[in-house]
């Protein structure tokens, strides 16, 4: 089969409500809201995909929204879902910005052409090198006590990793809840935190270096996206891996960050970095580098997640899990006809052509804005 013609497109925006509002040191999050992209091909399929912005982070769904709907609708209908990367780099050069679009745009075409030739993405992304990965929560409710609760009754379902979303109040409360979660746990579980560019340089370092006392997997962006010099020093000074995320968010970034020796990991994200080939990229220039890599999200639903499983199931480098846990553990509800695929603290990738798992339209109309 040499083509695998683009019929039809249907552009979605979605709002799913979630059990708790989630603080960052870049602003809180209360929903969880995405554009949804239906493709469909003359073999009969449908390929979905999924843009979920961040207004503080990437930017927002009604322009993500529009660059689908109307500035790649022309290059979408006609076009042949077998050539990915030339309909990417065709879609790359018609706007600028709008990463999320253009992953949603890669993710339906794999969904498409997966599900037409009883491929899954995985394979259509060079092999799965695992079958599951751990899942790691963030831990990011204003309200501590309930979050205590929550990390209590995820523990039992088997998670042993969890994030600390600190800097968006003061430095006494991120080491209360530290000391907190290792008096109840202790050694049982892996802790990271994530300031999310919540901290000014001048008092990182004396900052973070409280922080250590606690036995970290890593630090996420200490300081803003920008300051590379200063997350360079950081990395230097600083003992506990350092990990780069809203510092890298394309494969030139990366390789100007190995080059500053910025980071000692770095945070893949489908959404940020325009698709899952970038993010490869993005992994490939880190693994050069001797950095490591790490399973990231955007507020996505099930959809855009099982994008990211199938993404962390090809990469060798990613040892430190994945936080693919909206679905299941944030949102009150999902897009999915099934549940996401987490068992046992894991997410278990589909084997199942495509994404694996379909949209379900009910759904789909009753969180449609």
């Amino acid at each position: 089969m040499q083509h695998i013609n683009i019929t039809d497109m249907h552009v979605y925006t979605t709002r799913i409500p979630v059990q708790a509002t989630h603080s960052h040191g870049s602003g809180d999050v209360s929903t969880i809201n995405s554009v949804i992209l239906e493709l469909t091909g003359d073999s009969g399929h449908t390929g979905w995909g999924e843009a979920s912005p961040w207004p503080v982070f990437t930017g927002t769904t009604e322009a993500n929204a529009a660059a689908l709907d109307k500035h790649l609708r022309p290059l979408i209908i006609g076009a042949n879902a077998l050539r990915r990367e030339e309909l990417l780099v065709r879609a790359e050069k018609e706007l600028v910005h709008c990463n999320e679009a253009k992953a949603a745009l890669e993710m339906a075409l794999l969904d498409l052409v997966g599900k037409t030739l009883g491929l899954s993405v995985g394979q259509l992304i060079g092999g799965r090198q695992r079958d599951s990965v751990p899942v790691s929560f963030s831990v990011a409710n204003p309200v501590f006590e309930e979050d205590m609760e929550l990390i209590a009754h995820l523990y039992g379902s088997g998670v042993r990793l969890f994030k600390l979303k600190t800097g968006f109040h003061d430095h006494k409360f991120d080491l209360m809840r530290l000391e907190k979660i290792r008096e109840t746990h202790g050694d049982s579980i892996k802790l990271r935190i994530d300031y999310n560019q919540g901290l000014k340089a001048t008092d990182a370092i004396r900052t973070l270096r409280d922080m250590e006392a606690f036995d970290l997997c890593f630090i996420e962006q200490p300081t803003p996206r920008h300051n590379l010099e200063a997350m360079a020093a950081i990395s230097h000074a600083i003992d506990t891996p350092i990990m780069a995320d809203e510092s890298v968010f394309d494969p030139r970034e990366a390789l100007i960050a190995a080059k500053m020796n910025l980071a000692d990991i770095y945070s893949l994200k489908v959404m940020k970095s325009g698709g899952i080939a970038r993010a490869q990229e993005i992994a490939a220039i880190a693994g050069a580098a001797g950095v490591g890599v790490y399973g990231g999200c955007m507020f996505e639903t099930g959809l855009a997640h099982l994008a990211g499983a199938h993404l962390v199931s090809a990469i060798p480098e990613i040892d430190l899990g994945c936080e693919f846990y909206m679905p299941s553990f944030y949102a009150t509800d999902d897009l999915l006809c099934e549940p996401f695929p987490v068992r046992n603290g894991a997410v278990h990738i589909p084997e199942t052509p495509g994404l694996g798992i379909d949209i379900d339209r009910d759904k789909l109309q009753k969180y449609g804005i």
